[in-house]
């Protein structure tokens, strides 16, 4: 049932909705999973200025997931979302 929301708020442009679709298509929950869905979502997001976007696509990156992993725009991501104040990312940094 949430995905019919995320969906509506993805495809009326929320940054927050793209995100939680991206969530449920890297996880096969709600839709069947799709990691190149996520991915497009994600980076939707992302490039919107959303940190928890730019996060998770990080960890896409990292893990080769949906594409071959590639550590230095993980790192990028990492950076953008640690300098708009995401917790994890700052950790890690």
């Amino acid at each position: 049932m949430a995905v019919k929301w995320y969906r509506k708020a993805a495809d009326q442009g929320d940054a927050l909705g793209q995100c939680n679709m991206a969530c449920s298509y890297r996880k096969g929950q709600g839709v069947d999973r799709s990691c190149l869905e996520a991915m497009k979502l994600y980076k939707t997001a992302a490039d919107q200025g959303y940190a928890n976007a730019q996060y998770d696509l990080e960890l896409m990156y990292r893990r080769g997931l949906g594409v071959p992993p590639t550590f230095f725009t993980a790192m990028a991501l990492y950076k953008k979302a640690a300098h708009q104040g995401h917790a994890e990312a700052m950790s890690i940094i």
